[in-house]
């Protein structure tokens, strides 16, 4: 082969090898934005005074990667604020009551960077306890995804989503779901079809 040809081949070689080092860092590049457009941050945010509900919040969080933040009482509920026997315990006048809310310990910060908040909570006299609503109420939810999740001894969730609605103006409310003794695997399943 001739000094030309020798030549010629290796700038062709250098050229395509240019080529090739400059197209493949930028389809990684645009593949990293692609993937970082759609995952979504997600909070899971959960009221629980017996741990039931806790146990489903962590869950969650598990599956979806999400960050988790416990709703706390300003005012703590004690065990005979939560006798349910009785019809004068704190719970159960709270819930007698539509325009109670109860005060909270704390607050979420940058609520604004979630896309995805899933709210938690126990069934209370077949609805969501009114913490929640206090919850709601105290943050600009406009264009979140609010996906609610109960444990409940037999009511189920449905008595709780008008509540939690209405309390959530401006969010995107979807289908709740009762979490009462659900698999790990089950409750995966539902919460990352819930990110979607």
């Amino acid at each position: 082969m001739t000094n030309k040809k020798r030549v010629f081949w290796m700038n062709l070689v250098l050229i395509f090898a240019l080529i090739v080092g400059l197209t493949l860092p930028a389809t990684n590049v645009s593949a990293a934005s692609k993937q970082k457009k759609t995952s979504k941050k997600v909070l899971v945010v959960y009221f629980s005074e017996t741990g039931t509900t806790r146990s489903a919040a962590k869950n969650i969080k598990k599956a979806t990667g999400g960050k988790l933040y416990q709703i706390k009482a300003a005012d703590p509920y004690t065990s005979a604020d939560l006798d349910y026997s009785n019809d004068n315990c704190r719970a159960n006048v709270e819930q007698q009551d539509n325009s109670v809310r109860p005060k909270i310990k704390g607050k979420v910060k940058n609520i604004r960077k979630y896309d995805v908040i899933f709210v938690g909570y126990p069934i209370w006299w077949g609805k969501e306890p009114m913490i929640i609503r206090s919850f709601l109420e105290s943050y600009n939810l406009k264009g979140k995804k609010i996906v609610p999740f109960c444990t409940s001894g037999g009511s189920g969730i449905s008595g709780s989503m008008k509540g939690i609605k209405a309390s959530a103006k401006g969010a995107k409310v979807v289908k709740g779901k009762d979490l009462t003794d659900m698999s790990y695997k089950s409750v995966e399943e539902w919460a990352k079809k819930k990110v979607k």
